[in-house]
């Protein structure tokens, strides 16, 4: 059997050995036998479980990554990929949504879904059911100061405007990005000074990001395989 040394590991991920130490500590990596000397003997499963780390970090989540190895590690292999697969799920919905958002913004007037159509003046229950987000979400944004819904002078409730609609969709969109909430609000704002290419511009950015992170879910999926063919999981 082969051993391999750390430091020939590292060099090939890039990565320093006290990070092979660290992973290997957080119980993601089975313990390597050692040599008479102490130096730790790592074989070709350990390269496989590294490399599978170092794969699925950027698509994945550390957190998540270090869930589905530990699976992997007690041999439940379907709970692992079905876990993964729903990662995958919901990045779809991500980019469904994103793609919904930069239509609106092209098309004012084009509806999301069947039989949902834009109304001059909607309530809150109503501009939720249209954008899939939940009532709560939107007043914690217009608490934020991410959007301004008018009153109704007479009984005090909200007014959504198609206007507020987009900036919802936005705000939905770039929540999982890297924008902060002050840069989310210059650009949520833009929608309301009719500044739509700014934020046409800001969309088409955070679909280019979801591309990213699919393509990184499936080097991480390829990954994960891999360690399981080695494990003789599959």
């Amino acid at each position: 059997m082969r051993y391999y040394k750390p430091i020939e590991i590292a060099r090939e991920l890039h990565i320093s050995t006290s990070a092979l130490r660290h992973y290997e500590s957080w119980g993601v990596v089975p313990a390597p036998d050692r040599a008479p000397n102490g130096y730790r003997l790592y074989t070709k499963v350990h390269l496989a479980y590294f490399r599978c780390l170092r794969a699925m970090f950027p698509a994945f989540g550390v957190g998540f990554t270090c869930q589905v190895l530990r699976l992997i590690q007690s041999g439940d292999v379907d709970t692992a990929f079905w876990l993964v697969n729903k990662e995958q799920a919901n990045l779809y919905h991500e980019k469904t949504i994103a793609d919904q958002t930069l239509e609106l913004m092209q098309n004012p007037e084009l509806p999301l879904a069947a039989n949902k159509k834009l109304k001059t003046h909607m309530s809150i229950g109503e501009v939720a059911a249209f954008t899939g987000v939940q009532d709560s979400a939107i007043r914690h944004w217009e608490k934020e100061g991410l959007i301004s819904p008018e009153r109704d002078p007479e009984n005090g409730y909200r007014i959504f405007t198609p206007m507020h609609v987009r900036q919802i969709l936005l705000i939905r969109t770039l929540r999982r990005t890297v924008y902060f909430l002050e840069n989310m609000k210059e650009i949520v704002q833009a929608v309301e000074h009719q500044s739509i290419e700014q934020a046409k511009k800001v969309t088409e950015n955070a679909l280019v990001s979801i591309h990213q992170r699919n393509r990184q879910q499936f080097y991480g999926v390829h990954q994960l395989v891999e360690l399981c063919q080695e494990l003789g999981l599959q």
